[in-house]
This record gives structure tokens, sequence and C-alpha cells, in this order.
């Protein structure tokens, strides 16, 4: 029994190993390319790398306020092969992380600026990040980490680490709104439609309301939305320092630098108080 139990130990370690293995820069793993729910291509790396040349980028890493290189595919050669110039017709990008992060990035940001899918860091030094805002975690950035050339862009400084997902695993394009449950009523208050735009780009990519958005952390809103238990005061220093009320706690605030931390905080509340009687529940998968 005891060797039985140090056997599937092991084994868990290597699986355990083999995965983050898997995410490194030299991952051979497919990256889907899908149009809606249908699957258009699934490509390898290195035929990625067929597509367009590679090139060395240097940006300003939002999540270690400091500049790196990365190797890089310019990312709208990799999508008019894949999805030919129609691409540039849909409304977003939806980018699929291996932990569950999903963030639904507008078409017209890739065609204001510069995005790149890095998959490598120079001299072979380890593809990863420490992100100081997740108590320093070291994580895996591959298969694909979009990055943007921001060092050329006061705006996307601004915006920090918005729209850098890591360990992306599929690329969908959507000609509509991805998550049609967690919009607010068509009469709702210019409020409630700014904190409804708050947690698109703030909130979504990790939280679901009704079922949708990303499934790296949990549900707000179905069964029981998080005003109706948390009380106001503590909700407002979870979502602009949940540091300040869990120890250890791997959510981020919101990003440093809003001027108007204070008043987002407040429309997100607000958005929130509204879907809270606007239940749906969530579609099974």
């Amino acid at each position: 029994m005891k060797v039985s139990l140090y056997f599937l130990f092991m084994l868990g370690g290597l699986l355990a190993f083999a995965f983050h293995a898997g995410a490194a820069s030299n991952d051979p793993a497919t990256i889907e390319f899908k149009r809606g729910d249908k699957l258009v291509k699934a490509l390898s790396l290195e035929a990625m790398r067929g597509i367009v040349p590679a090139v060395s980028l240097k940006i300003f890493e939002p999540h270690e306020n400091r500049e790196r290189i990365y190797q890089a595919l310019p990312a709208r050669p990799v999508l008019d092969h894949v999805f030919g110039k129609e691409w540039e017709q849909a409304r977003e990008i939806v980018f699929t992380s291996i932990d569950g992060f999903q963030p639904s990035i507008p078409v017209e940001k890739f065609l204001a600026h510069s995005a790149y899918f890095a998959f490598a860091s120079p001299d072979n030094a380890p593809f990863t990040t420490t992100n100081p805002v997740q108590n320093n975690e070291v994580v895996q950035l591959g298969p694909l980490y979009l990055v943007w050339d921001n060092l050329n862009s006061k705006d996307l400084l601004a915006s920090g680490d918005s729209d850098f997902p890591y360990q992306v695993m599929r690329i969908t394009l959507r000609p509509d709104a991805p998550f049609p449950n967690i919009l607010p009523p068509a009469n709702a208050s210019e409020e409630v439609k700014r904190g409804y735009t708050h947690f698109r780009q703030y909130c979504v990519s990790c939280h679901t309301i009704n079922g949708e958005g990303g499934g790296k952390a949990p549900e707000l809103n179905y069964p029981t939305s998080v005003v109706e238990y948390i009380k106001p005061e503590y909700l407002r220093r979870w979502i602009l320092s949940p540091q300040s009320i869990r120890y250890n706690a791997r959510m981020p605030g919101l990003p440093r630098g809003i001027a108007n931390a204070e008043q987002v905080t407040e429309e997100l509340i607000t958005y929130l108080k509204v879907m809270s009687i606007m239940k749906r529940e969530p579609a099974q998968p």
C-alpha cells in the first residue's frame, strides 16, 4: 500500500512537471483559432513561426514594472493568415488562457495599435513572469503571451496590464458581444452603464456574471450576488485592495494609476446591484 501511494505521489509530481514544462516557450501543443463556436485552424508554434518572421520586441512589462524583451510574432499577419482580412470586421477577439483567464478585446484596438504574440525570452532565459500584484507568483507565459508595443503609445502605457493575457491556448473571433448575459438593462442609468464598462475592462476576464466571463475566479451574481452577502464597506475595500481584507489574496485590485479609483469602485458596485435583480441561470456546458 505504501509503495502504491508513493508511486501515485511521484506520478502526480511528474504530471505536474509535464504540465508546467508544456506551458514553456518550446510548447509543442497547438493553438486553436475559432470563429464563434467553429474551429478554423489549430496551429503549432512552429507553424505560426512559418507565417511571419519573429521579431525581438522591447516592451514595458506591466506585470513587473520594468522593460523586457521578448521573441514575438506580429499579431496582424497571423490573424490575416488564419481568418483572412474579414477578421477586421469582427467585433471582439476572445483569448482563453490555460488558467481560465478570458479577456475579450475589441478588434479596433488591434487596428489602432501593434499587438504581438510573444513565445520566448531571449538567450534561452525562462519564459516566465513574476507578478507582484499576485504575491510575487512566478508563472509560465507560454504557449503564447499577447503583448503590445506600449513603449510607443502613452494610451497603452496608461492601461497597465489590461489586455496582456498569458498562457493563451485559444483565440476566438466574435462578430457580436461575447457575453450577452452580463449586459445591464437598456434603460439603465449612465452610472450603471459606466459600471458595466469598468466590469468589462477590469473584471470579466476572471469573473463571471450569470455564468458568462472568465473561468479563473468565482461567479459574482448567481445564485447569490456578492452585493447580497458582503457588507458595502468591505466590498469597496475588496475591489480597491483585496490584500487589505485577506492576507495573500491573489486577486489584484484596480490597476495602479487610476485617478478616479473611488468613483470607478462605486460605479462597479452600482452595476453589480442592478445585476443582482437580473439573475439568469448559467447555461450548462
